[in-house]
């Protein structure tokens, strides 16, 4: 294990959260938010004194780095960086508990968006904008955001792929361009272009410029960190309908963007899981709306809000335009359904993700045939292309995961004595990093009634969820830490 290596890297990952703190410190500053200004001021200062202690101790680092590493690393550098990034929300006050604080900052860098804070209105401006921030940086991702900024050599270093992989979500990664660092820029560059193409519909909404600018960073992470007590519900239709879009195309692949833009226009038509995506959207939202007859005083209305709450729990959003809790129970099982499914690999969107189903549906398919044939040579293929039987495995492997840790997960919050209603789709809510459940844990609800333990097994959640679970059970496993 190349430790040396693994710290400068988190060393420079905490550089870069320490950088993004400042315009939440500009922002408290100006507005007078004097607390909320000092709990930036000290987080700062702390994060750097880390930092330089890392990179002071870890100074003539070797270069190689590996698969381990790269898992090990991803891990590391999530807790580290949620650990340290909770502590403007402690020094200022607005969130003296300390798990709270990290419940909440967790659930910004997850792009989950499950909150214990009552009352966000409350907040200071500086705290609402660094907790929708954190949901754009985890969107695409910190270790992402490093390998486009910093100069390195991939053929002395060759851990740029290792960490993409370790930190982008679905169940397989591969390169836009030969290149990794470019493939990392081109990724931020279509993120950064949506995000203020976001703003400026919102805008047009006449949507205040702080409410556009933080609701955007929650869209685009898919997060759900609102700046309003009513999440989006307070706003007008225009900027619903706007949202509903973007979190859409947020939970598309990025890829596809990519051969949008070099005009390969049938790749995008013909891939599998853009279909399937968006297949499951229109048949959620016509469902719900047939569903939903008579609750809401006219078609139109029924339809905004059935394709808003499909869109934001698809795309693990978590942004409400009502209290979907109150929906009949047909409604709801398709949205818990959806919870699991979740958006696109490759998108910012959490949950199991569609390429990863529909990967399971087609080896479903292929066990019945070989039972059927058990003579015959059978290859699953994705998009026309044969899918290699290393993706098939890990696709097993995460869903044995998957299965297992929501079972443990349920089983220790229950402890705390809510409905198995509330546990449940906490659990899932969490682990598929969506934010609101249903019950004590609905839209208009939130997490703060939880005991210390359960917050942890759901921060647990959050973090396995996001990192798609093996960059943080790596970190429990005694061979990760041998050295051969």
């Amino acid at each position: 294990m190349n430790y040396k290596m693994m710290g400068r890297f988190i060393a420079q990952i905490l550089a870069i959260e320490a950088a993004f703190m400042i315009p939440a410190l500009l922002i408290s500053a100006f507005g007078g938010e004097k607390a909320a200004a000092m709990g930036f001021v000290y987080s700062i200062m702390i994060i750097v004194a880390v930092a330089a202690l890392l990179w002071l101790f870890c100074r003539g680092a070797k270069k190689g780095f590996y698969a381990k590493e790269g898992l090990t690393c991803t891990g590391i550098s999530w807790l580290v960086m949620s650990l340290l990034g909770c502590l403007p929300f402690v020094i200022s006050g607005e969130i003296p508990n300390y798990i709270d604080a990290l419940f909440e900052i967790v659930s910004g860098f997850t792009t989950t968006g499950a909150s214990i804070v009552p009352a966000v209105e409350e907040l200071s401006k500086g705290v609402l904008y660094w907790r929708s921030f954190s949901h754009w940086v985890g969107g695409m991702g910190v270790l992402v955001f490093l390998l486009a900024v910093i100069p390195v050599s991939e053929q002395k270093g060759g851990f740029t792929m290792h960490l993409l992989r370790a930190e982008s979500p679905g169940p397989n990664v591969g390169k836009l361009v030969p290149r990794m660092k470019q493939t990392a820029m081109i990724l931020y560059v279509i993120y950064i272009l949506l995000t203020v193409l976001n703003v400026i519909f919102l805008l047009l909404g006449k949507m205040p410029v702080f409410d556009a600018v933080c609701t955007a960073f929650g869209t685009a992470g898919t997060g759900g960190f609102g700046v309003k007590n009513d999440s989006i519900a307070g706003y007008s239709p225009y900027i619903q309908n706007v949202t509903t879009i973007f979190m859409l195309l947020f939970g598309i692949n990025f890829s596809c963007y990519y051969l949008l833009l070099m005009r390969q226009l049938r790749s995008v038509f013909k891939d599998e899981e853009l279909r399937m995506y968006l297949g499951i959207v229109v048949v959620s939202i016509v469902l719900i709306v047939i569903n939903l007859r008579g609750v809401y005083e006219t078609l139109g209305e029924t339809i905004r809000h059935a394709a808003f709450q499909v869109a934001t729990i698809i795309t693990t959003t978590g942004y409400a335009t009502t209290d979907f809790d109150l929906w009949p129970g047909f409604s709801k099982a398709i949205l818990l359904c959806l919870m699991v499914v979740g958006a696109s690999a490759g998108s910012t969107g959490g949950g199991m993700k569609c390429g990863r189903v529909l990967l399971l549906l087609k080896i479903l398919r292929r066990n019945i045939r070989q039972v059927l044939y058990p003579n015959r040579v059978m290859v699953v293929r994705n998009n026309d292309d044969v899918v290699d039987e290393k993706v098939l495995q890990n696709t097993n492997g995460y869903l044995a995961a998957y299965v297992f840790i929501t079972i443990f997960s349920f089983i220790i919050i229950s402890i705390d004595g809510f409905s198995i209603e509330t546990n449940i789709s906490a659990v899932l809510a969490c682990f598929n990093n969506i934010g609101p459940g249903f019950d004590a844990v609905g839209p208009v609800m939130n997490y703060a009634s939880y005991s210390w333990l359960s917050k942890l097994v759901l921060i647990f959640d959050m973090l396995a969820g996001r990192l798609e679970i093996f960059p943080i059970l790596v970190l429990f496993s005694g061979s990760t830490w041998r050295n051969k």
